[in-house]
């Protein structure tokens, strides 16, 4: 199948200003495509060098109705929310963390890093939770890097990120299904995406693909047709990830920080926020305000 075939959606990447000049590629939401799997969000960020005296913090601010996805391939982040988690996350390594019904976090520079020149690139996903749990108690899990079950062979290094793959299982658990795989390819390998959920999709980021022998373009997310089987393939060594899992039963809403299959949930939670309702970060004080543009 030619990639013109298998690709359903080409999603070009869209520069979002986090603050402090940290700026990332935005692919999901986007106008063609609001969801790959339960996927409703997808960050790319870096690879940035960092100056000694630059820090690339993320103040608290609130989540509801999502799970987020912190994967790094270099650096190293800060996490801590309101349920008193405290963890550092390093390459290879996932912070799964549930909202729920609320939670707040922040993603700050490590203090041992600051005063050093140092790298980042990684990638911040959101899963949309089941309609049912939206409401469920806010949880936290770091899965570290040891503990992901990894594939090798014919020049495809495979890590499981999320999900199950060839009867490798990751450790992560999910309410829906869902998979995430990180995916080194060495020199001249070549690798046919398994369709193994309704949805997926594949990213690029180190190197150049082709999918089906045509050159996927830089920071686009392709986002493949239920029936493709593509053959991912590179001359000089790449990495990238596929993304994807069972579709969303019902549509979502979301605003800033806020998913919800309902309207109206994300309004209390602006005005929870707002009034200050929700639970504070232990030993970090600060907040983002409510954006001045409200949810319609």
């Amino acid at each position: 199948m030619r990639s013109g075939v298998a690709i359903l959606h080409h999603l070009q990447g869209r520069s979002r200003d986090l603050g402090g000049g940290f700026e990332v590629r935005r692919l999901l939401p986007s106008a063609a495509c609001r969801s790959v799997g339960p996927f409703i969000f997808f960050d790319h960020f870096g690879p940035l060098d960092v100056a000694p005296s630059a820090r690339h913090d993320v103040r608290p601010h609130p989540h509801i109705g999502l799970a987020t996805v912190t994967y790094l391939f270099e650096g190293a982040i800060l996490h801590r929310d309101s349920l008193g988690s405290v963890q550092r996350i390093e390459p290879g390594a996932i912070n799964w963390m549930t909202a729920g019904r609320g939670i707040v976090h922040s993603e700050r520079t490590p203090e041992d890093l600051l005063g050093h020149a140092r790298r980042i690139h990684g990638l911040q996903l959101w899963v949309a939770l089941p309609a049912a749990q939206e409401e469920c108690a806010p949880d936290f899990v770091h899965v570290g890097a040891d503990a992901m079950p990894e594939l090798d062979e014919h020049g495809v290094r495979l890590r499981v990120l999320v999900g199950e793959l060839h009867g490798q299982r990751s450790p992560v658990e999910t309410a829906m299904d869902t998979l995430y795989l990180d995916v080194r390819l060495a020199d001249g390998a070549a690798w046919h995406v398994p369709g193994v959920v309704a949805e997926r999709a594949v990213y690029c980021t180190e190197g150049a693909i082709t999918v089906d022998g045509v050159p996927l373009p830089p920071h686009t997310l392709a986002v493949l047709r239920p029936d493709a089987s593509p053959v991912v393939a590179t001359v000089d060594g790449a990495r990238l990830v596929v993304i994807g899992g069972a579709p969303l039963p019902e549509p979502r809403y979301m605003w800033w920080n806020f998913v919800s299959a309902r309207r109206e949930r994300i309004q209390q939670a602006a005005a929870d926020w707002d009034s200050g309702r929700f639970e504070p970060v232990p030993g970090d004080d600060e907040r983002v305000p409510l954006p001045e543009s409200r949810f319609a």
